[in-house]
Parts: C-alpha cells; sequence; structure tokens
C-alpha cells in the first residue's frame, strides 16, 4: 500500500460506442500509460460488454492491473429520482475507492489509474462526478485528466449516413425521462439517451421520423429508421431480441419533425 493510499492520478477515456476501431490516438496513448483499470461489474446480463473493454485492455494495455468493483445495486423505478441517483453514486464511490487505496506505488511514483467511458465522458455519464466525489474526500489527493471519445451521438449519424440537423436549425440532446418536456423551438431535432420506456410513443407527433440504434459499433448493432408511426413496433421487438441475445441494450435514437423553416429563416435541407 501507497504511503498516502489516497493519492493517485486518475484518466477519464472515452473510448468509443463500441467499435474498438472508433478509439483515438490519444485514447490509446493513455491507455498504455496505465497502471491499473477500475471496470464496474454490472452482473452476468452485461457479459459481453465487460469483454468488450477487456478485448480492449488486452490491445492496448496488456500489462495493467484491472480492478473489478462491483456495481452498488439501484432502484429503476424510485420515488425520488434524484435522490436515489445520488446514493448510488456514493456507494459507487466507496467501492471504488475501497478498490483503489490499496494499489502500490510503482517504482515509487503516483499509480496511474483509468476508467473506462462508453462514448465521451462529457455526455450523460457520472465519471467525472464519481472523480470529483473521490478527490473530495478527506485525505485524498486526485489528479485527474479526461481524454474524448466518439460519442453515440455522432456514431447514431453516421450510421445512418445523415447530418443530425438541417440548414440553421437547433439540435436538442435530452433523456427519455425529459423528453416530454423538450421546449417547442427545439424540438425539430432531438437526440435522445436513456430511453428504457420508449418515451418516443407519447412525444412523437404526425409525420415525426425516426433514426434508431442499439449497441453501435459492436458486432450486435442494429439500425431502424422510418415514420415513428410506422416503425415504432419494429423498434419494440428489435430491443427485446437485443436484450434476449446478447443481455443488454445500449441505443440512441434522433427524433425529427417534419421539415420546416429554420430559425433564421433559411429553408431547412
Amino acid at each position: 500500500m501507497r504511503e498516502s493510499p489516497g493519492t493517485v492520478q486518475i484518466a477519464v477515456i472515452g473510448i468509443g460506442p463500441g467499435n474498438p476501431r472508433q478509439i483515438t490516438l490519444e485514447a490509446v496513448d493513455a491507455l498504455s500509460d496505465l497502471d491499473a483499470v477500475v471496470l464496474l461489474d454490472k452482473g452476468e446480463s452485461t457479459g459481453s460488454m465487460r469483454r468488450l473493454r477487456t478485448d480492449l485492455l488486452d490491445r492496448y494495455a496488456p500489462g495493467c492491473d484491472v480492478l473489478v468493483v462491483a456495481d452498488p445495486p439501484r432502484d429503476r423505478r424510485p420515488a425520488d429520482y434524484d435522490r436515489e441517483v445520488r446514493r448510488w453514486h456514493a456507494a459507487r464511490v466507496d467501492a471504488i475507492a475501497a478498490a483503489i487505496a490499496p494499489l502500490p506505488a510503482p517504482d515509487g511514483r503516483v499509480p496511474v489509474v483509468g476508467f473506462l467511458v462508453w462514448g465521451d465522458p462529457s455526455l450523460y455519464d457520472s465519471t467525472l462526478r464519481i472523480v470529483d466525489a473521490l478527490a473530495a474526500r478527506p485525505g485524498w489527493v486526485v489528479v485527474h485528466t479526461v481524454i474524448p471519445g466518439v460519442t453515440s451521438a455522432s456514431a447514431l449519424a453516421a450510421a445512418h449516413g445523415i447530418a443530425v440537423n438541417r440548414v440553421g436549425e437547433p439540435v436538442h440532446i435530452t433523456t427519455g425521462r425529459q423528453l416530454a418536456q423538450t421546449p417547442e423551438l427545439v424540438r425539430g431535432n432531438q437526440i435522445v439517451m436513456l430511453d428504457g420506456g420508449e418515451a418516443f410513443r407519447a412525444a412523437a407527433r404526425p409525420g415525426d421520423e425516426i433514426f434508431w440504434a442499439a449497441n453501435l459499433g459492436t458486432d450486435d448493432q442494429v439500425l431502424v429508421s422510418g415514420r415513428v408511426d410506422d416503425v415504432a413496433d419494429d423498434i419494440t421487438a428489435a430491443r427485446a431480441a437485443l436484450k434476449s441475445r446478447v443481455g443488454w441494450v445500449m441505443d440512441i435514437y434522433l427524433l425529427r419533425s417534419p421539415e420546416a423553416a429554420s430559425p433564421d429563416g433559411v429553408e431547412g435541407g
């Protein structure tokens, strides 16, 4: 154990949505510098997701120690969503701190610990909040760097061969939970994440299109697109088939209203 077990360098590394060839050269360099990496284990149902990360480490960081941390249980239907997420994150911080503290000091230096983040650490991911919470613990000294990654939003657009906005139109990024609260001025092009409840069914208006993708960049990638009224059931079936075959579904979609004049007066196109 180090003299000060709370002194650590952390690299938060965006690894893209699932394709190991979409990792950046900067991320490859960062992986090669790691002494250890923290992997949250969410159980056997996400075993293939865990293997994607371990395959990545085998390729780019073969000498790195892997600290497997059991992800604390979470109430998926809490009465108070924000409170439950805060409790869950606090439990994660406790578990991660316990895994990092015993690390040795390689050659007398501060160890470098990596966190692998699906997509990019800046977009609907809690890792940076966890790192901040670690740094705030008494006796801990944490220096961290962030390596950006290919986002699932950009991978979604590339997979469908589309631009996410038409000329002059804004893009709104939200979650399924918040989709119904999207302001009218930005509902033309909505990128929606974390929507296990298929909120697009209630939020879509006549003529709205959806460009949906699940498990982007993996061998199990599935794409569906079309008018919401025409393909909603196809999406439900695709989700169920993926869940049964792979054990997990990580999906994202663009919900687009019929083409209209853009805010600056230029017709979209």
